[in-house]
């Protein structure tokens, strides 16, 4: 195991159980895709982006997913 990865379990455990679960089922996806998938560092900067955004509870309002909706014929 390389460093990196001990040291993103450990930050792992000291989750609440949910966040771990969500961590879980993120490694055993990437680890049985075929072909090896990367992310690009854009799609990094985003995904970290996304879950601080998460973890603040900034949603989207009811009314904005349903104007995006119907913005796009759903």
């Amino acid at each position: 195991m390389t460093k990196l990865l001990d040291q993103g379990i450990q930050a792992v455990r000291e989750l609440p159980a949910e966040r771990q679960d969500m961590a879980g089922e993120l490694l055993l996806t990437l680890a049985a895709a075929k072909p090896y998938y990367q992310l690009t560092q854009a799609q990094i900067d985003d995904l970290r982006l996304a879950i601080g955004e998460a973890d603040r509870g900034e949603f989207a309002s009811d009314m904005e997913v349903a104007e995006t909706r119907k913005k796009f014929g759903l």
